[in-house]
């Protein structure tokens, strides 16, 4: 039978590495391993080499890696564990420390051989705490935000308190308590989600404000004003984005109040889309283009022109947001005698057939939405809209190919 010199292997290419790494045969027993690695986990050499991969993971993990550890073993392939997840390993002592690990393998004509790489990430954690705290003490001392969400809490805990009144009084009719009820459960909800899907939005902007304004500072001492300047760029871009997200917030509230109302005028409709996509041009990425096939005659449109550009502003932003580089965003625009119809097409990531029946919902956010920024809230204020101009509001989507909106006004 062939031997392996492991010894050799590892003077090759582990003993100056700076991460932990130990090998395994295909029973998880450790064969090999670097000097990090015994640093790291507190063993000496001939002790590691007495211990099995379950050895280094704390025991509440212990019987679920074995079957982990032998579905790696039929179908190898270098990768990350526990994406997602926070991995911990455990020293001889006892103590835990959250790691990172990478797997790699190796088939020789004995066995195979599982290689993994290890990096103690403590001090990393420590640090995401203490960033943590930065931005609890950043977003105590924003005076306008603390307003806001003080004012927003004060409506919600009003609405509360009437709704609770009205069950009081509706006591002698059960069906009118339960609906009452169920009415006090949506408002719950919305509260629950709101303060969730804002400490969400809230926080990233945030910290890179809190980053932003520390790194410009340290630039400005060395007089680096191309880096000072890109920061400053960061933190404009966060204020703007918060100002969305307030903006989402306000427009929900005026609707769901019912101040908003249509005041219908007759506007000339080429020029009200040629100066959005004028606008929008400001913000598109690099390469989009917006074209515009307008009405083919230059008539008078009689309707709400604030509501139909918030609807535009909504729509063309988030063709801009969910589409590349280098695409084209697709305006139409079409009347007969009693409608007009208005279509916004995009090439960007679609919408995943599952999410939908759930689009126009509040809060509510596709799942393929990854890092792009937003509340969930977008839509469900371009519905209300629409329907406030008694129109119709419909779409298609492909995922990966784009998606098409459809507006329907009566005129």
């Amino acid at each position: 039978m062939d031997k392996i010199d492991y010894n050799e292997i590892l003077q090759g290419m582990f003993v100056d590495a700076t991460e932990g790494i130990v090998v395994s045969d295909s029973k998880g027993k450790l064969i090999l391993s670097n000097p990090k690695a015994l640093q790291m986990f507190g063993y000496s050499q001939d002790e590691l080499y007495q211990l099995r991969v379950e050895d280094l993971i704390p025991m509440r993990f212990k019987e679920q890696h074995v079957g982990y550890r032998d579905n790696y073993y039929k179908s190898p392939a270098p990768r990350n564990m526990g994406a997602g997840r926070d991995l911990s390993a455990i020293k001889k002592d006892g103590t835990e420390f959250p790691v990172e690990i990478s797997l790699s393998f190796v088939k020789t004509k004995i066995d195979m051989l599982v290689v993994a790489f290890i990096i103690d990430i403590s001090e990393r954690k420590k640090k995401d705490d203490e960033l943590k705290q930065a931005n609890d003490l950043l977003r105590q001392t924003s005076f306008q935000l603390s307003k806001l969400n003080q004012e927003l809490e004060q409506k919600v805990q009003e609405r509360t308190l009437e709704l609770a009144e009205m069950i009081r009084k509706l006591t002698e009719s059960k069906k009118e308590v339960d609906l009452a009820l169920e009415k006090e459960k949506e408002l719950n909800n919305l509260k629950s989600r709101f303060i969730s899907t804002a400490s969400h939005e809230f926080r990233t902007p945030l910290a890179t404000i809190m980053s932003s304004v520390s790194l410009t500072g340290k630039y400005a001492e060395s007089m680096d004003k191309e880096k000072m300047f890109k920061h400053i760029d960061r933190v404009k871009n966060s204020v703007n984005h918060l100002t969305d997200i307030l903006n989402d917030f306000l427009s929900l509230d005026k609707l769901e109040e019912g101040v908003v109302v249509a005041n219908p005028e007759n506007i000339y409709l080429n020029a009200l889309i040629n100066e959005l996509t004028d606008e929008m041009r400001g913000i598109a990425k690099a390469g989009q283009k917006f074209i515009y096939t307008g009405l083919q005659t230059n008539d008078q449109i009689y309707i709400d022109k604030r509501i139909l550009k918030n609807i535009m502003l909504n729509l063309l932003s988030n063709a801009i947001k969910y589409s590349n580089e280098n695409t084209l965003i697709e305006i139409k625009a079409k009347r007969d005698f009693d409608f007009l119809f208005i279509e916004i097409k995009d090439q960007g990531i679609g919408i995943p057939i599952k999410d939908q029946v759930h689009i126009f919902e509040r809060f509510y956010r596709a799942h393929n939405s990854g890092n792009v920024q937003g509340t969930g809230l977008g839509l469900n204020i371009v519905k209300k809209y629409v329907e406030i101009l008694n129109g119709e509001i419909n779409f298609k989507s492909i995922p990966e190919k784009g998606t098409k909106f459809t507006l329907k006004f009566p005129i």
